[in-house]
């Protein structure tokens, strides 16, 4: 069992920058591939990035990328979500997930067990 927690969210301008944090419980956490999505109002689950178990495979929305970086500390158990250019169309609630399946479709919700309760991002035009 894995318990998820985000922080990190909260209202910025365009053009700023904010990180996230996802803090997770449980030892096996380390083995885990990790995502981020986010949710707008209105609009579906979107794949933002993840990471695989060992931090050197990292995979993004076409987006985002150039702007968030997504990393992991498995001695800290956390990962993290830089955004950087915050865009107002960045603003959405943002989900930190988690699945054990080495094989998992890790661009897609539906396949993660794990999620955290989200945080909100707010990006001010």
């Amino acid at each position: 069992q894995v318990q998820l927690v985000e922080s990190g969210g909260g209202l910025v301008q365009a053009g700023g920058s904010l990180r996230l944090s996802c803090a997770a419980s449980g030892r096996t956490f380390s083995s885990y591939a990790t995502g981020w999505f986010r949710q707008a109002p209105g609009a579906e689950r979107e794949f933002v990035a993840a990471v695989r178990w060992s931090g050197r495979r990292t995979y993004y929305a076409d987006s985002v990328k150039g702007r968030f970086t997504i990393s992991r500390d498995n001695a800290k158990n956390t990962v993290y979500l830089q955004m950087n250019s915050l865009k107002p169309e960045d603003t959405a609630v943002y989900y930190c997930a988690a699945d054990p399946s080495f094989h998992i479709i890790i661009v897609v919700a539906g396949a993660y067990e794990y999620w955290g309760q989200g945080t909100q991002v707010t990006v001010s035009s």
